[in-house]
């Protein structure tokens, strides 16, 4: 039996990779919900439906991300302050964090579904697929509290050293979704809304599994107990998590310019193509995400004991992880560039053919997104949500918002394609400025 992995341990390569692994499992996981969701309304449903996933996605993506934002910065907090000395404090933290995160799933999944019609007509729905974006987002949203829960303890497993049990949950919940996508849609043909009640329930599966570990009792380095309103905790949780926040309501602002441009070029089955390039994607991110979820309280613990060498092993050992990952992602995704694209839309010859060259474009994008993804990350973990959140905010709105609106206009169709590069080049500068400037302060 292999020994339990600590946060308090010196981290080979061999150790890291152990200990990180569950983490990129568990997003790759979590990112199957959306995709196993298109996957099956696009060859069962329909283009249209399918379109209209897409176009209300990135309401369920900003609200969603508030979970993601208070797992990432409350554990940078909870890390540290175990590395510290300070468990019972860290335990209290934890506590409200998870409560704060249930109370808030509650508030915007109510405001999601009163507005989710007007939101959807500023997206650019029209006609039949204004019907199709509502369903689907209303009923989604009914499990937004889960969702949110999921997203926050599936960094909470880590700085639990529990990372292998955060994965078994998340793939109980990937699982239901696939079994009940195919049953919902497939099988008895409840259309969209079967799509729907499949995420909604796999989530559910995903929120309430981690409560119910932590009520009971259990060897995991932090666990629920009393507690009692933390602002200044919350205000720094929110502070550290903003880049992750800001991620998500950047992607999602940037995804209603990619579909505007590709109405633009290329109509509907641009939004089409741009969907199934994404739903491919989110899988190939979640490993870079998974990677630094799983190492961040392993830099957070190691920075309140004020271990230097270690972090300095760490920076070195992570950056060389992730471009030797890169590199394999790239390959990885020309090889498998045709059959993706068949499995998604191979039934429209014109739409298959569009896919297919942007995915290729798009595939480039993976050699510098790890290390720009790594560089937010490390900074979070280091406590410095500021320096994140820039990094965060120039790579995943600015520059991806400026090379969307200028170069279709240069390039067309193909221009939608390279943006996502340009702003990858763009930001893997700003990221190395900051990794340079910023060594001596933390000694890493």
């Amino acid at each position: 039996m292999k020994e339990q992995i600590q946060l308090s341990d010196h981290f080979s390569y061999r150790r890291l990779i152990r200990f990180v692994i569950p983490s990129v499992v568990m997003m790759i996981f979590t990112s199957i919900y959306g995709v196993v969701d298109g996957l099956f309304v696009s060859n069962f449903v329909g283009k249209t439906p399918f379109a209209a996933i897409n176009l209300i996605y990135p309401l369920i993506m900003i609200l969603g991300g508030f979970g993601f934002m208070l797992g990432t910065g409350g554990t940078a907090i909870v890390a540290k302050t175990l590395g510290l000395g300070e468990k019972q404090r860290a335990n209290e933290y934890f506590t409200f964090i998870i409560i704060t995160t249930a109370v808030t799933g509650a508030v915007l999944a109510a405001l999601g579904i009163i507005f989710a019609e007007p939101v959807a007509r500023l997206l650019g729905a029209e006609g039949e697929m204004i019907t199709h974006a509502v369903t689907y987002a209303r009923v989604v949203l009914i499990a937004l509290p889960f969702f949110m829960l999921q997203n926050t303890f599936q960094n909470f497993f880590i700085t639990a050293e529990k990372p292998k049990l955060g994965l078994a949950v998340t793939v109980a919940a990937g699982i239901t979704n696939i079994v009940l996508d195919a049953l919902f849609v497939a099988v008895f043909k409840f259309g969209l809304v079967g799509a729907a009640l499949a995420t909604a329930i796999s989530q559910a599966v995903g929120g309430v599994v981690p409560v119910a570990y932590f009520l009971s009792k259990n060897t995991a380095a932090i666990s629920f107990c009393r507690t009692r309103p933390y602002w200044r905790v919350l205000l720094q949780t929110c502070f550290n998590g903003s880049s992750e926040l800001m991620s998500n309501i950047s992607a999602s602002i940037v995804t209603i310019l990619y579909n505007y441009q590709l109405l633009r070029f290329a109509g509907e089955d641009g939004v089409a193509a741009y969907g199934a390039i994404m739903y491919v994607a989110f899988i190939f991110v979640a490993i870079f995400i998974g990677f630094v979820i799983g190492a961040g309280p392993i830099v957070s613990f190691h920075y309140g004991a004020g271990n230097t060498d270690e972090l300095k092993s760490l920076r070195k050992k992570s950056l060389c992880i992730v471009f030797t990952a890169s590199a394999i992602m790239l390959f990885t995704a020309l090889i498998l560039a045709v059959p993706l694209c068949r499995l998604f839309v191979g039934y429209d010859e014109g739409l298959y053919e569009i896919t297919l060259r942007g995915f290729a474009i798009y595939a480039f994008s993976y050699l510098i997104a790890g290390f720009n993804i790594f560089g937010s990350s490390f900074f979070t973990a280091l406590n410095n949500g500021g320096v994140s959140a820039v990094i965060s905010f120039l790579r995943t709105l600015v520059f991806q918002s400026v090379a969307v609106l200028i170069l279709p206009e240069i390039f067309e169709l193909d221009g939608v394609w390279f943006s996502i590069i340009t702003a990858e080049l763009l930001s893997a500068l700003v990221t190395t400025v900051f990794l340079i400037a910023k060594r001596k302060q933390y000694n890493y």
